[in-house]
């Protein structure tokens, strides 16, 4: 029998169990506005407003370590997601709700004594009634990936400052282990809370929770996002393998391809995108257009599932709106912004959007992403407009496969080999 367990109960036994633990975990995730009550419109402006700063974040090429002679701490910068994870830490295990976010590692929390804390609904993490509390110093190699200059000496506390780009930010210990798992203690976190206690990282670097666990692998499969009242699974090791009797009716067989890794951006999942069709049309879009660039880590497609909306470098986007634009028969309201571009519906009491052909990514090693009209395409009731849930960036910038195209698609992230797989499923019963 398969040992199906939340990361609420993962994180608490495994600081209390000499037992070897199990090779697989199962979690949920809720989306950030599923409490809301929000219309389709409201929900699709709270996620271009999102959808706005994760950009900004996403596609910042940094550095984890400070090489400068700045006495400041080291910054690793990331942004907001979109979906919740519960989790607990300490012994007895206290629970925290925290983004989980595919385009960082680290994981971490609000801890007493707060010199600055935002509000939060579920208790603040107290180090002194946690038996399993033991702080981590600076010589500790989980403290390397984020040490900075308040490092004074190698039996110093383990210090950080993990910085947002929206003014949110968490610095103090990186050093609270909980049978193994390393994760940050911010006592002084400014900035806006987005409906969490923190952050889970599940990126690719040492750091991120998938790493530290040593299951190898992790999945997701993202529900209907108009239907935010559905949670969306999420595996771990084991669990996380592509069950082809979950697949939809006209799912074909599993796809696969190479993750990329960038020297620039080591925890981000990149992935080769070669070509774009609609329909039966392959899109002429420039061979190259989305290609990393290994010289100075610009260009390439990140996998993410924080960012809600595609992000294409502006060559592809513009031909991607223009065929768009030629199957609806409609011209672009904004065709001069690199915004979501939407498109006047053909007359009055026009409710919904017409038939659409599918949209394919085509990536390295011959893998097609199938999407259909509603992964990418939303009709806009308040504005009687049909709208392409695509976002253009600047060439150099790079592009991002949001989360919004990933809805019924199971994503597993094989770090082990390198590899990322998927295949069309319903979401909702798994």
């Amino acid at each position: 029998m398969q040992q199906v367990l939340t990361l609420l109960l993962l994180l608490a036994s495994l600081c209390c169990s000499a037992a070897a633990p199990p090779s697989g975990y199962r979690s949920m995730l809720t989306h950030i506005d599923s409490h809301g009550g929000f219309t389709k419109a409201e929900l699709m402006r709270r996620a271009a407003h999102r959808s706005r700063h994760r950009a900004s974040t996403m596609l910042l090429h940094y550095s984890t370590l400070s090489t400068s002679s700045d006495p400041g701490p080291a910054r690793l910068r990331s942004g907001q997601a979109e979906y919740l994870m519960e989790l607990a830490i300490g012994t007895p295990p206290v629970p925290f709700i925290a983004l989980a976010d595919t385009g960082s590692d680290l994981t971490w929390t609000q801890c007493k004594p707060c010199k600055l804390c935002f509000g939060q609904d579920t208790p603040i993490y107290d180090t002194t009634t946690s038996s399993s509390f033991s702080p981590l110093p600076c010589s500790s190699a989980t403290c390397l990936p984020i040490w900075s200059s308040r490092c004074s000496t190698p039996s110093a506390t383990c210090r950080y400052r993990y910085a947002y780009d929206d003014g949110a930010y968490s610095p103090e210990c990186a050093g609270i282990s909980v049978g193994g798992i390393a994760f940050g203690c911010g006592v002084d976190n400014g900035g806006l809370s987005y409906n969490s206690t923190g952050t889970v990282g599940l990126g690719r670097g040492s750091l991120s929770l998938v790493a530290q666990l040593g299951v190898g692998k992790f999945s997701y499969c993202l529900t209907d996002f108009f239907n935010t009242s559905l949670s969306s699974p999420v595996f771990f090791g084991s669990l996380a393998e592509l069950a082809a009797s979950s697949a939809s009716a006209d799912a074909a067989v599993v796809q696969s391809t190479p993750l990329v890794q960038s020297p620039y951006n080591p925890s981000r999942y990149y992935v080769s995108l070669e070509g774009i069709s609609l329909g039966d049309a392959r899109l002429p879009i420039p061979n190259g257009t989305f290609d990393l660039n290994d010289d100075d880590g610009s260009g390439g497609m990140i996998v993410d599932s924080g960012t809600i909306f595609t992000i294409l470098v502006e060559t592809g986007f513009r031909v991607v709106v223009d065929h768009v634009a030629g199957v609806l028969g409609q011209p672009v309201v904004n065709a001069s912004s690199l915004d979501r571009p939407c498109f006047p519906a053909p007359a009055a009491g026009v409710q919904e959007l017409p038939d659409m052909p599918d949209m394919v990514l085509h990536f390295a090693g011959g893998a097609d992403m199938r999407l259909h009209r509603d992964n990418y395409m939303s009709f806009n009731e308040e504005e009687s407009s049909f709208c392409l849930n695509i976002v253009g960036t600047e060439s150099a910038s790079g592009s991002v496969l949001g989360n919004f195209q990933q809805q019924n698609i199971q994503m597993l992230f094989d770090i082990t080999v390198g590899q990322l797989s998927f295949m069309p499923t319903d979401c909702s019963k798994l």
